[in-house]
């Protein structure tokens, strides 16, 4: 059985590191290497940064950051946010990320995701979904979390691994920062009709939210950020707790 991974996530906006609730009421946390290097050395397994407004405002990914973070850490991380062309991915990559993440450009041009794919790997391609239940449906959600683009998130995922995504990150909006945990429910879903890895996202509050979705969802990876940031729970705690409860991960 492959190890389980934990993720933490840092959204960066202007720069720095912020959080929010539901994608709103978004605070500052920290400079995006300051903590990069904290959480290398603190036992995550990878990293994730979205520039979180870079898609709403129809502009480009913020490369600045991406440099300085690959300069100190050496554990795998990806960088999402404004991801429009192949251009994009390039500048990315040999700037030091290991993935690419897309989600709004997705959504309006699939075949970046099949571009992308055969000229990186389907490894290196990571499709991001923001989700929100709407009328008892799922919708995805587009240009951080503010527009309903009213397709079905469970279909979406389907298409998204045939298209070529290696992996898939599935934040629920609607658990977003609330720290109630995360929703099995979607994502047990999505993990019994995709073959990729998927990231559960949205929810974290306890150590027991990391252990329900691994266990009930059969996730392969378990993304958080404010329970991080704010050192509620620290890795080293998370991954011992989780081990003890028979997940196999890495110590």
């Amino acid at each position: 059985m492959l190890a389980k991974r934990i993720i933490p996530c840092l959204d960066v906006k202007n720069g720095r590191v912020v959080k929010g609730k539901k994608f709103k009421n978004i605070v500052d946390v920290d400079d995006p290497e300051v903590l990069g290097k904290f959480y290398n050395n603190q036992g995550a397994d990878e990293l994730v940064f979205y520039d979180i407004t870079a898609s709403n405002e129809e502009r480009k990914i913020s490369l600045d950051f991406v440099e300085k973070v690959a300069q100190n850490i050496d554990i795998p991380f990806c960088v999402g946010g404004g991801v429009r062309t192949i251009d994009d991915f390039i500048k990315i990559l040999r700037r030091g990320a290991d993935k690419v993440s897309v989600n709004s450009s997705a959504v309006k041009n699939p075949s970046l995701i099949t571009e992308a794919s055969m000229k990186f790997g389907a490894q290196c391609v990571v499709l991001s979904i923001d989700v929100k239940k709407v009328n008892d449906k799922w919708n995805v959600f587009i240009n951080g979390g503010r527009k309903d683009t009213e397709i079905d998130a469970i279909e979406w995922a389907k298409k998204g691994v045939e298209l070529g995504a290696g992996e898939l990150v599935i934040n629920s909006i609607d658990e977003d920062g609330m720290k109630k945990g995360y929703d099995i429910e979607l994502l047990k879903l999505i993990t019994d009709c995709v073959s990729v890895p998927v990231i559960a996202s949205g929810g974290a509050g306890k150590m027991e939210h990391f252990y329900e979705a691994i266990r009930d969802a059969n996730v392969d990876g378990v993304l958080a950020a404010s329970v991080f940031h704010y050192q509620e729970i620290k890795i080293s705690d998370l991954k011992q707790y989780l081990k003890n409860n028979k997940i196999s991960i890495r110590i």
